[in-house]
């Protein structure tokens, strides 16, 4: 940063100071909870040469809450990638499973409403298909709050359902799949240009909910990129101008998703490793019959509380895969810089 003409480009300079802010915020963390550790350890060997029970259960207490800030330390650790502060693009796709497929798209939707309003993050639907009997069978929303990219993008893959189906009339078990993609939502100087010639922009009529306004006037938006043939569409706003805002937030996204993607094949092949870098394989089952049981099949967790991880409190698998990601990570820089001595 002490480089002649680092700050002349405010537009590179910026995010570089981001980060070593975010660095010095996190090695302070760690100084401050190493030093709370040392006290604590005097202290607890204090407690026990005199025996005091009082000062113990209240180092008990102590010892929790700096349990607590080593997680969290971890967790700032671990979201350390070049976009893991960023809010998240989240998209729900039914796979097979009909009827019961597009139930089960509501139903994730409404269990990562509620671990979001949980986190105090805000979710604005950006775009939805509703299911020709119940459900969706698709929708697009936004996750705002700093690091919603970064624990969503554990959430990548296919999510599979096991039930009693409410829509058999003879009650017979069903299997339902639906597909969780999650972008990072970019914002102002990014790595990906937009160019006008590029683009083309369709308006129609928007459908689903929202009466006649909706029905009477093309608000909905379709922007299709030519060079890649990406094509996203927004109409859950009721002005044209919020629907194509809200596109090319999401065009955005998925552009420099297929950058990344692109990226890490190339990473792959210096490396001579053989990487799944498709999205679509089953990362997670969630069984309500014949037992109650969801078990995330890249990490091995399972909870046996079916409901409540529906109800939003899926953090233990987001961080389990956090963790197992890392530590990959790291056994992959080792390995490399064996190869490489």
């Amino acid at each position: 940063m002490a480089a002649p003409g680092f700050w002349e480009d405010a537009a590179r300079a910026q995010p570089v100071a981001q980060q070593l802010a975010a660095l010095r915020n996190t090695l302070s963390e760690y100084e401050r909870l190493r030093h709370e550790y040392e006290e604590l350890a005097v202290l607890l060997d204090l407690a026990e040469e005199e025996g005091d029970e009082g000062l113990l259960a209240e180092l008990a207490a102590d010892t929790r809450r700096l349990a607590q800030g080593v997680a969290a330390l971890e967790m700032a650790v671990l979201l350390s990638g070049p976009y893991d502060a960023a809010s998240a693009i989240v998209t729900l796709h039914a796979g097979a499973g009909g009827t019961d497929a597009q139930d089960w798209v509501a139903m994730l939707l409404r269990m990562y409403t509620r671990w979001a309003e949980e986190r105090g993050y805000q979710v604005q639907v950006l775009d939805l298909l509703a299911g020709d009997e119940a459900g969706l069978k698709s929708v697009t929303f936004e996750v705002d709050g700093e690091n919603a990219y970064g624990y969503l993008r554990a959430e990548r893959g296919v999510h599979r359902l096991v039930r009693i189906s409410p829509f058999d009339a003879s009650g017979r078990r069903h299997t339902s799949f639906a597909s969780v993609d999650v972008l990072p939502a970019v914002s102002g100087e990014t790595e990906v240009e937009l160019k006008p010639e590029d683009l083309r922009i369709d308006t129609f009529r928007a459908s689903g909910a929202g009466g006649q306004h909706v029905n009477k006037t093309e608000s909905a938006v379709r922007i299709t990129h030519l060079p890649t043939g990406v094509t996203v569409t927004c109409q859950s706003e009721r002005s044209q101008a919020a629907n194509k805002a809200s596109a090319l937030e999401i065009l955005k996204a998925r552009l420099l998703d297929l950058k990344l993607k692109e990226q890490e094949v190339e990473l792959a092949k210096l490396r001579g490793e053989q990487r799944e870098i498709a999205w679509g394989s089953q990362i997670r089952s969630y069984v309500l019959n014949p037992y109650s049981m969801v078990k995330d099949h890249r990490t091995g967790l399972e909870r046996g509380d079916v409901q409540a991880v529906l109800d939003g409190e899926i953090d233990d698998f987001i961080h389990a895969f956090l963790q197992a990601e890392a530590k990959k990570q790291s056994a992959a820089t080792a390995a490399a810089g064996n190869r490489g001595g």
